[in-house]
C-alpha cells in the first residue's frame, strides 16, 4: 500500500509532531515540562502569536520535504491529498473549534506560472475531511514579495507587510468565523501573521493555523516569531 510516492513503511520514519508540542505555534518540545501550565513554548510566551493555535503534521526535514517541494514546485499535485490527511490527524481538536478553511494565497503572477495553489490544495483536502467550508479564495497577495526562504525574520515581516488583504466582496463569508488558515510550512510566522490579521480585520472571530510541516527549535528561541 502507498501514499503518493511513499509506502507505509517509510512513513514510519516520518518525523511527527506530537504531544509535547507549543499549543500556540506547533513547534516540538523536548518535554512537557518546558510548555508549563499553559503549553505555551518560551518564544510564544513572551511575545504570543496573533493567532490562537497552530498545528503540524510533520517537522520540516530532509523527509517531509520530498513531499512538500515536489508538490510545491514539480506539479505533484497527488501529494496534496496526502498531507491533507496527515495534517487533519495533526489538528483533530482544532477541527472541532473551526467553522471555515482558508488557504494562504499565491500572487496572481505566481499562480499563473504554477496553475494552482498547493496550500489552496491542502485546505481543500482538509476542508474534505472534517467536511467543513473552504473558501479558496478569500485572501489575497494584493503586491508581489521575495521569496522568503533566505530572509531573515525581520525582514520577512517587513516584505509581508499590508501585502495580503481579504478579497473584496469575501468579508461577508469572514465576519462572525472560526478560521483555519492552512499552508505548507510555518517558520517565522510573518505569512500567518499577515494573513490573520487580514482576516480578523475582516470580522474573523479566531484563526487557527494549520500547516504541513513547521521548522523546528531554532524559531523557539527567535523574539522576532511574531507580530510585536
Amino acid at each position: 500500500m502507498t501514499e503518493g510516492a511513499f509506502c507505509s513503511t517509510c512513513f514510519q520514519t516520518a518525523h511527527r509532531i506530537v504531544s509535547p508540542q507549543c499549543d500556540r505555534c506547533g513547534v516540538p518540545l523536548e518535554n512537557e515540562a518546558l510548555g508549563g501550565t499553559q503549553n505555551c513554548c518560551a518564544a510564544c510566551h513572551a511575545h504570543p502569536p496573533v493567532w490562537r493555535s497552530a498545528r503540524a503534521a510533520f517537522v520540516y526535514d530532509a523527509w517531509s520535504r520530498r513531499l512538500i517541494l515536489p508538490l510545491k514546485y514539480s506539479d505533484h499535485t497527488e501529494n496534496a491529498a496526502v498531507l491533507a490527511r496527515h495534517m487533519a490527524v495533526a489538528a483533530q481538536d482544532l477541527l472541532e473549534k473551526v467553522t471555515l478553511v482558508v488557504p494562504v494565497p499565491l500572487y496572481r503572477t505566481r499562480l499563473w506560472k504554477r496553475r494552482y495553489n498547493q496550500a489552496g490544495l491542502m485546505a481543500q483536502g482538509v476542508a474534505r475531511l472534517a467536511e467543513l467550508p473552504c473558501a479558496v479564495d478569500a485572501l489575497q497577495r494584493v503586491r508581489p514579495t521575495k521569496a522568503l526562504a533566505r530572509l531573515s525574520a525581520g525582514e520577512r515581516e517587513q516584505e509581508m507587510t499590508q501585502a495580503i488583504q481579504v478579497r473584496k466582496g469575501r468579508d461577508t463569508l469572514i465576519r462572525g468565523q472560526a478560521v483555519l488558515l492552512v499552508d505548507d510550512v510555518l517558520t517565522t510566522g510573518s505569512t500567518a501573521t499577515a494573513c490573520t490579521l487580514a482576516l480578523m480585520k475582516a470580522g474573523a472571530a479566531s484563526v487557527d493555523i494549520l500547516v504541513a510541516a513547521r521548522t523546528g527549535r531554532v524559531d523557539e528561541q527567535n523574539p522576532r516569531f511574531v507580530q510585536e
